[in-house]
């Protein structure tokens, strides 16, 4: 076994139409077909709120599905309110985000994903899913035909805590069973690449380049050629 590659999910190996302030987009044109109110009307005010948006504060309190969705709910609403919706319109479109978010056709990977975890599986890595995500992301992963290839799932909703806090690290650590070999990949430099390696797991940053990232690949081909690499220098 070569070790263990932890992988960021949402902008790293899939995304949804529209991200979240698409998802309150199409929650309000199902409500009313006719609103005027465009997503960029929507995006300003999605801008905190969201547990990832404070990093160091734990959550664990909001330990349940129902917690956590509930404690967005008024950020949601306010998002509405703040495009003019009244406010007991903005408190049902808000208990409506989360059947939409979770909607598997709003759900895609990218076009490398597969070949690439297949390959590295065959090589004897196993995948791990570390992701700031919603309570449901480990049936969202099932859904999306990776159960194959990957073998956890650690959701920040359920964990309690937010990358790049160290202790969303040492969970996935333990997930993994503390493996000697570890990788991080993903697309937020802060999170996914200097808090990997604050915990002193190499990472690679993949689809968004940032000039703090020691390595950078276009996309998850290119991230395996660099574990590839380092595992030749190893030998």
């Amino acid at each position: 076994m070569n070790g263990v590659i932890l992988w960021d999910f949402d902008g790293t190996l899939g995304w949804r139409d529209g991200g979240w302030s698409g998802t309150l987009h199409e929650v309000l044109l199902a409500h009313d077909p006719l609103s005027v109110v465009t997503v960029e009307d929507i995006r300003p005010h999605l801008q905190q709120g969201f547990p990832w948006m404070e990093p160091e504060k734990p959550h664990a309190h909001l330990n349940t599905a129902d917690a956590w969705w509930s404690s967005l709910e008024p950020v949601f609403a306010q998002a509405y309110e703040r495009n003019g919706i009244p406010g007991s319109d903005a408190q049902i479109l808000a208990s409506r985000v989360r059947s939409q978010y979770l909607s598997q056709e709003g759900w895609h990977l990218f076009d490398d994903v597969v070949p690439v975890l297949k390959d590295l599986h065959d090589d004897g890595w196993r995948h791990i899913i570390l992701s700031n995500h919603v309570p449901e992301l480990r049936p969202m992963v099932s859904s999306l035909g990776l159960d194959r290839w990957v073998a956890g799932v650690a959701s920040s909703a359920e964990v309690g805590y937010e990358k790049p806090h160290a202790q969303a690290y040492r969970h996935a650590l333990a997930l993994a069973e503390h493996p000697k070999r570890v990788w991080m990949v993903g697309d937020n430099c802060e999170a996914d690449v200097l808090g990997a390696e604050r915990n002193g797991i190499k990472a690679v940053l993949v689809r968004r380049r940032d000039p703090r990232a020691a390595r950078f690949a276009s996309g998850l081909t290119e991230a395996r050629s660099i574990i590839h690499r380092d595992a030749d220098d190893l030998l």
